[in-house]
């Protein structure tokens, strides 16, 4: 009887053990495509809502925080974050349902929707952002986290699918986006629009355009009264927002070129870094499994060390013995994985954000804008400063 409690006392702590060692990881294999979902109305040009699209967070400030086994490469975010809000862009651009689509730098408000993202995670496996939209008014229209893992045949040689590995992602955040302008009446389609204008106006020209605009005790935009139509001031700065959006056009072909120049090597990475992730993930299962394994022998070991019979007592030595190694083998197989993870970061040398200095002619004078896209635009607004004030006088 005593021998029955026995092996049944050791079956059940060895149960939950042995139950951790037999699981396993599942792998994506489907290809279901979600659908952008097309704008087939004719939507009146004073509805049109232009979205503006701010560079993701690289998500690079917690990095201490984050997990052992997420992976995290400063050069390969850093250029994600510029790469994520491109391809987002295309797919809008490609529902019909919006205005002007633009990638936008920092400091660049004055937009009907303004479109920011967080990366949580990005390893080749599995994509996650964080996307936060907040309309000219400074109401949220939604925060949301999108994921998606990728199928095992975006990077399948034989069978690589043409089309981007997440694109899942982009069409659901499009389609969200849809969704919600819809629930807008024409009249606050048309407001929005205004108050992006107002918006522009009054940081340009704040003693003139402020009563024209104001905030509530939430912090959003009022239209107040509306300027007249043939307001010689509005005229001005309607041709300053015109130099202001060719300037922000003219980024998008550095954002193009970027995109394009990006899509070979990052697609290699991504390829390299699925499988390096799906190996560690197998390589930290296993050694899991021989941790546990060894461990439910050391169990079983001290169980039997306590047995009358010496045949038992000798079997119980050899399994700790055995189990002992089996877990230093598991630790060793635990060293391995870190080797992926090293090849990963060789991976992340290459991927390097840049944009060359802008040589803009202007009527009376030449300008050079360097340095970041941030701080050339920032250099730009400060110019359309000149300009306005040098052409009213204020």
């Amino acid at each position: 009887m005593n021998r029955f409690m026995s092996n049944t006392g050791v079956f059940l702590l060895l149960l939950p053990i042995l139950s951790l060692a037999g699981c396993k990881t599942t792998e994506i294999k489907t290809t279901e495509q979600i659908p952008v979902v097309h704008e087939t109305a004719d939507i009146p040009e004073d509805e049109l809502l232009d979205i503006g699209i701010r560079i993701f967070d690289p998500g690079l400030e917690n990095l201490e925080q984050l997990d052992e086994d997420t992976l995290v490469f400063p050069e390969i975010r850093i250029a994600e974050a510029s790469f994520f809000p491109y391809l987002l862009m295309e797919t809008l651009q490609s529902s019909g349902a919006w205005g002007a689509v633009r990638v936008v730098p920092v400091g660049h408000d004055s937009v009907d929707v303004l479109v920011k993202g967080d990366i949580i995670q990005s390893d080749g496996e599995q994509l996650i952002v964080m996307v936060d939209v907040i309309d000219s008014r400074g109401q949220r229209w939604f925060n949301k986290e999108y994921a998606q893992k990728a199928s095992r045949y975006s990077y399948d040689k034989k069978t690589q699918l043409r089309y981007e590995p997440f694109q899942n992602i982009y069409n659901r955040i499009s389609n969200d986006l849809n969704e919600y302008r819809k629930s807008l009446t024409s009249q606050q389609l048309v407001e929005l629009r205004l108050v992006s204008e107002l918006k522009f106006a009054k940081d340009f020209s704040p003693q003139t355009f402020s009563e024209h605009l104001s905030q509530d005790e939430s912090g959003y935009y009022l239209i107040n009264r509306l300027p007249a139509e043939n307001d010689p001031m509005l005229a001005r700065i309607k041709q300053i927002r015109e130099r202001d959006y060719l300037f922000v056009d003219t980024l998008q072909e550095y954002y193009s070129s970027y995109a394009k120049e990006m899509k070979a090597p990052y697609k290699q990475w991504r390829s390299e870094s699925y499988n390096e992730v799906i190996a560690m993930r197998k390589m930290k299962e296993k050694a899991l499994n021989q941790k546990m394994i060894g461990a439910a022998a050391i169990i079983a070991g001290i169980y039997g060390a306590g047995s009358s019979t010496g045949s038992a007592r000798a079997a119980s030595s050899v399994a700790v013995a055995g189990g002992a190694y089996v877990l230093k083998d598991g630790f060793e197989r635990d060293a391995d994985a870190q080797i992926h993870i090293e090849a990963l970061q060789e991976l992340g040398d290459s991927l390097q954000a840049s944009i060359e200095s802008q040589v803009i002619e202007l009527e009376d004078r030449t300008v050079t804008l360097s340095g970041t896209v941030d701080n050339q635009y920032q250099q730009w607004k400060k110019i359309l400063q000149e300009i306005y004030q040098s052409e009213t006088g204020n």
